[in-house]
Formats: C-alpha cells, sequence, structure tokens
C-alpha cells in the first residue's frame, strides 16, 4: 500500500527547497545540499507499518538563467511486523523556468532491487502540458496547465512575502506515473523568529537565528473533488531563501518527520 504513496511523496518535495521569489535577484536563491534523518511520528493500524527510519539527502543547483537541478534521495527501513523492507526512492529533475520545460527520472528500489523506473520530459504552452513518458513505455498526455515544482514554490515565497496566507494551484512534478497533474492547496503562516533550544533550528548553521515562515501544502488527485481528502501533506519551516526544515509529512496512514542533520551552501551561480 505504502509504495505508491512514497512515489508519489518524495518526487513532491523535490520541488520544495533551493527556489527564489518570481522577479527575485538571484542572490535570494542557494543552492545547497540538506540532509534530513527521518522518523515516523504516527501509524494507524491499516498502513501495517510498525516501525520506520530513515534519511533524505536533497541537493539543488542551477540558476534562473541555466535551470534547476534537483537530486534528490530518500531512503527509509520499513518493519511490518512480519518482514523489513529498504526502500530508496532517487529522483533528477531539471527544470528551466524561463522556456517552460521539465525533465525528470524517478528510480524506486526495494531491498537494493529495482521496482519501477520513471523517465520523461514535460512542456507547457498557453493551454496545455505536454508530457512525453519514455520509461517504463512510451506515452504521451496533454494535461491541464499546470506550474512545475519550481516555479510553485517561487510563488509560495512570493505569496508568503506578500502576507497572503492562502492559495490554490495545479502542479505537474513528474511523480507516480507521471502522467497526472495534481491540485494544491497551500497555508501560509506570519513570519517567526526562531525559538530557544530549537535543535533542528541550530542545524542550520548561519541561518539558525533567520526568520522563517510556516507552510503547509496539500496535494490532491486533479479530478474536481471538491470535499475529496489530500493523498499526500506536507508542513515545513520555510527561510527566504529556499532551505526548509523542520519536516513533517503526511501520508494519511503514516506520518513521518524529518530533522536536518546537516546543511551544506553552495556557491551562488550569477547569470552568464
Amino acid at each position: 500500500m505504502f509504495r505508491s504513496t512514497f512515489v508519489t511523496g518524495f518526487c513532491l518535495f523535490a520541488g520544495l527547497a533551493g527556489v527564489a521569489p518570481s522577479g527575485a535577484a538571484a542572490a535570494t536563491l542557494v543552492p545547497h545540499r540538506a540532509v534530513y534523518d527521518l522518523q515516523l511520528k504516527d501509524a494507524s493500524e491499516r498502513s501495517g507499518i510498525s516501525s520506520m527510519y530513515g534519511r533524505m539527502v536533497y541537493e539543488f543547483n542551477g540558476s534562473a538563467c541555466e535551470g534547476y537541478t534537483v537530486s534528490f534521495r530518500f531512503v527509509t527501513q520499513v518493519d511490518t511486523g512480519d518482514e523489513a523492507r529498504l526502500t530508496d526512492q532517487q529522483t533528477t529533475t531539471f527544470e528551466d523556468v524561463r522556456k517552460r520545460s521539465f525533465r525528470f527520472l524517478t528510480r524506486s528500489f526495494t531491498d537494493e532491487k529495482l521496482d519501477k523506473e520513471v523517465r520523461g520530459s514535460a512542456n507547457r504552452a498557453a493551454n496545455a502540458i505536454s508530457v512525453d513518458i519514455t520509461e517504463p513505455a512510451k506515452k504521451k498526455v496533454e494535461l491541464t496547465p499546470s506550474l512545475f515544482p519550481t516555479e510553485h514554490m517561487m510563488d509560495v515565497i512570493k505569496k508568503a512575502r506578500e502576507g497572503q496566507s492562502f492559495f490554490e494551484a495545479r502542479v505537474f512534478d513528474g511523480s507516480d506515473s507521471g502522467d497526472k497533474a495534481m491540485y494544491t492547496t497551500t497555508v501560509l503562516g506570519k513570519l517567526e523568529t526562531p525559538k530557544q533550544n530549537d535543535a533542528d533550528a541550530d542545524k542550520a548553521g548561519t541561518l539558525s537565528a533567520q526568520s522563517y515562515w510556516p507552510v503547509t501544502i496539500a496535494y490532491f488527485t486533479d479530478d474536481n473533488t471538491s470535499d475529496a481528502l489530500p493523498i499526500y501533506r506536507m508542513s515545513f519551516k520555510l527561510y527566504e531563501n529556499g532551505v526548509t526544515r523542520d519536516l513533517t509529512m503526511d501520508y494519511g496512514d503514516f506520518v513521518l518527520s524529518g530533522h536536518l542533520a546537516n546543511l551544506e551552501l553552495f556557491k551562488e551561480q550569477a547569470c552568464k
């Protein structure tokens, strides 16, 4: 049950960090590598999970002129009571905001054996997104106009700066089978400062004393069902430069927490 949910959730996270507000100077965008320790926060009997822990590594590079690259890996040890499984999700994406193009590759492993590979590209025109999937089988689909992940998060930071508290958007990120867009709702809190003895903030290095926005994004299947429950919800603290920390990943039947273990800021890449 949780395999397909993980695939969606992992890919969604790949757009959550390393972004800058629309129209902002390149100096506000910070390439970085963040490592998060994962722990099971809650699980229902339906989930079939008795324990889970792992590590998530997120690396962001690029610039507004050359495009943004994300390399993302999510490894967990899952114990169902009857067996223990090692899951390994590896995602690489490239997004060119100016050209409105997006490439994605996701590989899913269980106990070091490849379960699934999804590879493709997407381009956005005025009235639709054209998706060309090459793995696991060739397929072309046309989708409702949607934002790609980095562009979506540019809007998150832009609206947070403007003091907005809620907005909706459709997002295409290549998750699951790579042939569907997601409907999202985003709740933005007011700018906060870290509290004393905040262990997660202390791991943020030079950012440890900086203010952040609390953000929650819920993802729904894009089927026009107004009363549907989200398939995935993520809450996190977002710095103005795009770094995130103190993650809560709610998959419905179980919830994971992610706390910064290490943060490395890279040299910013100026446009040539």
